[in-house]
């Protein structure tokens, strides 16, 4: 049986996940839609020519929404970066833009009975994974967004550097909105066997929750968009559901308690999100995550 992954939006984001993606053959067919068709069709062509030198197949179809009736999960990339290059780096900026074409994604799901996984990368994504549950109705354990993925990579990158270590071997996460108020859960996060705390003051903490975030500002300001590091989050996040992996990743998923999207640590597979982790937060940290819930349930009653 096939495996079918569809890409809409096909910037810089896009088209890195849809590269990563064939050159490992995590799929066998790749739908790319995007408005720009001079722009997707030189796309699928460059793919077409890198396939004599990967070591898997991929069949590739351009902008025929027909064709996510039966697709196992569906990205949603589209975007406007320019907006992003704002003083404040202010994902919310997109907000705007992003907002008016949801319902029209939405409305093209629906219309082919598209009952795949969608994963939402598109910013502010929380918001916008709100918004795509909401428009398609689609049961909220099979819409998900990116979330603090990447800020949680960020982390571990930043942690590895200052104690010495493979960021893979840095456990914890950042936890509530992908944006401004997420933050990390230092409770959570563990190195060497033992809670990071055993290793580093509050300041020194403090100190590292900050080189995290000036590295995903150094990134986007020297090139004016990033790529690479959330292109491999959607990998991740992708290959993690089609395979039913099971895997644990903080990931924007509903979360109950505070009624709305959020990111939060949760078990995922085949069907979306399976199972929430149940943390135990410090009483700040709780607080945060509760202000970080409320900020991004203003802006989804904002957008509707």
């Amino acid at each position: 049986m096939s495996r079918k992954i569809a890409i809409i939006g096909m910037g810089n984001v896009g088209a890195a996940v849809a590269h990563g993606l064939i050159a490992q053959g995590a799929f066998d067919d790749y739908v790319l839609i995007d408005k720009n068709e001079a722009k997707v069709k030189a796309d699928a062509l460059d793919f077409q020519d890198a396939a004599a030198n990967l070591n898997h197949h991929a069949n590739i179809i351009v902008n025929d929404y027909q064709a996510l009736a039966d697709a196992d999960v569906v990205v949603s990339a589209l975007g406007n970066i320019k907006l992003q290059d704002n003083p404040n780096a202010d994902r919310f900026a997109e907000l705007p833009f992003t907002s008016k074409e949801v319902p029209f994604v939405a409305e093209q799901l629906k219309k082919v009975g598209f009952t795949g996984i969608i994963i939402v990368i598109s910013n502010p994504v929380d918001v916008i994974t709100s918004l795509y549950q909401h428009y398609t109705g689609l049961p909220k354990e099979r819409v998900i967004g990116t979330g603090t993925l990447l800020d949680t990579a960020r982390m571990k990158r930043a942690v590895g550097v200052r104690f010495g270590v493979d960021p893979r071997s840095v456990y914890g996460y950042n936890l509530g909105e992908h944006g401004n108020s997420q933050f990390t859960a230092w409770s959570q996060v563990r190195i060497k066997g033992q809670p990071i705390s055993k290793f580093a003051s509050v300041e020194e903490l403090d100190e590292i929750a900050l080189e995290a975030l000036k590295g995903g500002h150094t990134v986007f300001y020297g090139k004016k968009y990033t790529s690479y590091g959330i292109a491999s989050a959607a990998i991740r996040l992708a290959v993690a559901l089609v395979s039913d992996s099971h895997e644990e990743l903080p990931v924007s998923n509903y979360y109950q308690p505070l009624d709305t999207y959020l990111s939060y640590p949760a078990i995922v597979g085949r069907e979306g999100i399976l199972e929430q982790v149940k943390l135990s937060l410090t009483e700040k940290e709780e607080e945060k995550l509760a202000y970080s819930a409320q900020f991004i349930k203003q802006k989804f009653a904002e957008s509707l």
